[in-house]
């Protein structure tokens, strides 16, 4: 390989190898801007068909023993289902275990995916008991349900309702929704009750369908006074949020847009190089001179030495 061959190589390299650079050039920055998750929140739910908050005091002693129990009560995505309907507190008929609540259906249900989260309550034929009232309910109602919904970029919706009859302590009531409702009954106790509690935020929801605050005085079963609150049909949730995306440059629409800014335009690969420059015989006229030049340099040479000659025999001859 001679060295015009080699030089002439190794331009065409050079080409090739900027217009690659230049064409991946815009491919890499585009990669670079590229949008990524960041992650999201799980959401979570949960539902209990009755949670009690109940101080019991004793005849026999002077003393208060809490009962505080979270009845059928899930939760997601953490808990399984629970069923346990009964209770057991020391001192009361002798230890032996009673039921706090009777229902022909108890149905709770909590579940959470990625854009949703939902608890739900179902109750039907359902009857409540406090220690020392053995065969008369604080409550019994017909049909109970809860629900409450979050869904991601939704607004939260809590729903509740109570269905057909409604006895407080045997006696038979009219509930006011969403107001509360006062039950008094001589010798045993009074009760005051909160129908359909809805409670929402931007992204939690509620859902109580009786809420009770309840004092008696059974004087039964070595119980002297029976006070708090007892929560029935109580759903919530709490909506997940979808993993957010970092925004990403704006891409190139294509079409007869022209890039903006300093943009780079990939150049194609094909580039061609140039061919070096021919050498290039200059003509001399274009600098004031020609291929005749040096024969009328001779002849005016010549001109001049016998213009010389004449001039030296004419100035002897005058000599």
């Amino acid at each position: 390989m001679n060295g015009n061959n080699f030089r002439m190589s190794a331009r065409r390299c050079a080409t090739a190898a900027a217009a690659t650079v230049l064409a991946a050039g815009p491919v890499t920055l585009a990669g670079a801007g590229s949008a990524h998750a960041t992650g999201g929140q799980e959401g979570h739910a949960s539902a209990s068909v009755l949670r009690t908050g109940l101080d019991v005091s004793l005849l026999n002693k002077t003393v208060t023993v809490p009962l505080a129990v979270s009845l059928n009560e899930v939760e997601a995505p953490q808990s399984a289902q629970q069923t346990a309907l009964t209770a057991r507190l020391d001192g009361v008929d002798g230890g032996r275990p009673f039921s706090v609540i009777r229902a022909d259906v108890a149905k709770t249900d909590a579940a959470v995916s990625a854009d949703k989260a939902e608890g739900m309550v179902q109750l039907a034929h359902t009857r409540i008991h406090v220690p020392g009232l053995p065969l008369l309910s604080l409550i019994e109602v017909d049909q109970v349900t809860s629900k409450a919904t979050c869904e991601a970029g939704e607004s939260p919706v809590a729903s509740s309702n109570v269905l057909g009859s409604v006895r407080v302590l045997g006696k038979r009531v009219t509930l006011t929704a969403g107001g509360t409702t006062d039950v008094r009954v001589p010798g045993v106790g009074e009760v005051r009750l909160d129908l359909s509690k809805r409670e929402t935020t931007s992204r939690t929801a509620a859902a109580t369908a009786l809420e009770l605050k309840v004092s008696v005085n059974p004087l039964k079963l070595n119980v002297a006074e029976v006070e708090g609150t007892v929560t029935l049909a109580k759903a919530t949730c709490e909506s997940p949020t979808a993993p957010e995306k970092e925004a990403a440059p704006p891409a190139d629409q294509g079409g007869d847009d022209k890039p903006q800014g300093g943009d780079v335009k990939p150049q194609s690969a094909d580039v061609k190089p140039q061919a070096a420059p021919e050498k290039k015989t200059v003509d001399l006229a274009e600098t004031g001179g020609s291929s005749l030049t040096p024969y009328l340099a001779a002849g005016s040479a010549v001109l001049l030495a016998a213009g010389g000659g004449a001039l030296a025999v004419a100035r002897r001859r005058r000599g």
